[in-house]
């Protein structure tokens, strides 16, 4: 890997890529500091002093990707994660909706149309996400509501300012709104420009920000030698992922000889790589969302009524040091694994390709019989991928147990956000080895 990188640095083009890369990131952290109007910051850092998290899975998924800055509400606070959410739906939506499959196979004028409209429901949810962190600012409950509003210490918005309450608070949603149309506009720059997938560098970026800090609070908190056995876990964790990611089940396929005017085509080989975890982390953040819906259910009843159903989800559904969290976690991670993998590959499709091209697995016949043996396939290495994916989720709730500390909620050595730092380390590797092979090719004329 340093051996790619030291020689993307010698080739005049990709370090200009690489320059690039590195600059839109630069600007991306600089805007995940910067102020948004109307937030008091003195009071924002008065309310982590009280609690490092909010106690919430969810915001606490968005935070851990926004690398920190959606409980401070900064200016990119919301981060990527409202094109993610629009990306992932558009992807359900395809299943669903005939014209949106349709595009899907014109190729890359339909694509060109479908990340168009991916853009326009990133900003819509945009919106909301923004007027709902703004709201749960407002009322205290984006810091588990241990920041009282009576007390104008706590307030993270004050209202006492002489500007109208809601000048402030529209302002504030669509200076979020506006970031994260920078923050997508950046992403895309990188992808066109730069180095490997603008979106997945910014989520890396924001994750690893959030490394060191996290880790001085573990070597405060736990002592030196417990640290030190973090790391050395961490790093065996990271090789395990690094081992399953690269993992794939390749069937073979030929193609037969065909005869098309004068030329003769078709009778090559190659393969179709089925990857141990076809489904990415895209289980892990459905079972994360589908875990808070108790306690957002609660939210819209009296808590003096449902008192003890409250004390009850909070003590078992919402603490991630409780085995019933960890066991209903991992059923849900594999659930969902299996439900998106269903959904994205379809043994049925890749069939009828393949013998629309001419093409066979030996040994099968062409038609269903190609497509049972590709689901068959598919179902047996989806169980070690969906085992792989819930193994490595709960992994910091262990720690968590280990550590008897239960503020680190979002413990950044393990579970969603080694996974995506893996899987875009690769990712970014890969495509940087491919362009120095494209300019450093040889071949066998010199």
């Amino acid at each position: 890997m340093l051996s790619a990188f030291t020689s993307a640095l010698r080739t005049p083009d990709l370090r200009k890529k690489l320059l690039f890369t590195v600059a839109m990131i630069a600007i991306y952290r600089l805007g995940a500091t910067m102020p948004s109007p109307g937030v008091s910051y003195t009071n924002v850092k008065a309310c982590l002093k009280l609690t490092e998290q909010s106690g919430n899975q969810v915001l606490n998924l968005l935070n851990l990707f926004s690398g920190g800055a959606l409980l401070q509400l900064s200016v990119f606070a919301l981060g990527i994660m409202p094109y993610i959410t629009a990306s992932i739906i558009l992807q359900l939506l395809t299943v669903v909706i005939p014209r949106l499959e349709q595009l899907r196979k014109e190729g890359q004028s339909g694509q060109a149309k479908i990340t168009q409209y991916t853009r326009y429901l990133t900003l819509g949810l945009a919106i909301l996400q923004s007027s709902a962190f703004v709201a749960l600012a407002r009322t205290g409950q984006l810091f588990g509501g241990l920041c009282d509003q009576d007390n104008p210490q706590y307030q993270i918005i004050p209202e006492n300012t002489g500007i109208p309450i809601w000048l402030t608070l529209t302002v504030l949603v669509m200076t979020m709104t506006a970031g994260t149309g920078v923050v997508m506009w950046l992403g895309e720059l990188v992808t066109d420009r730069g180095v490997g997938n603008g979106m997945s560098v910014l989520i890396f970026t924001s994750i690893a920000s959030r490394l060191p800090g996290e880790g001085w609070t573990i070597k405060q908190s736990a002592g030196t030698a417990k640290f030190l056995l973090v790391i050395a876990l961490v790093l065996v964790i990271i090789g395990l992922v690094v081992f399953i990611e690269q993992a794939q089940r390749r069937i073979p396929v030929q193609y037969a000889k065909r005869m098309i005017g004068r030329r003769m085509y078709g009778g090559t080989s190659t393969y179709i790589p089925l990857k141990v975890n076809q489904a990415g982390v895209v289980p892990v953040i459905f079972a994360s969302s589908l875990l808070y819906l108790p306690q957002l259910y609660l939210q819209f009843f009296d808590k003096n009524k449902l008192q003890n159903y409250q004390i009850w989800i909070q003590n078992w559904l919402a603490t991630p040091t409780s085995w019933l969290y960890i066991t209903v976690y991992f059923l849900l991670i594999i659930f969902f694994t299996y439900f998106y993998v269903s959904i994205t590959f379809n043994p049925t499709e890749v069939a009828e390709n393949m013998k629309k091209y001419g093409g066979f697995v030996p040994g099968i016949r062409p038609g269903k019989p190609t497509a049972d043996y590709l689901d068959f396939i598919l179902s047996r290495i989806t169980l070690p991928g969906a085992l792989y994916l819930g193994l490595i989720s709960v992994l910091p709730n262990f720690f968590f147990i280990w550590l008897d500390q239960k503020q680190y909620q979002n413990f950044p050595f393990g579970g969603t956000a080694v996974l995506i730092m893996v899987g875009v380390g690769l990712e970014t590797v890969k495509q940087i080895e491919s362009q120095l092979m494209q300019r450093n090719y040889e071949g066998f004329l010199r």
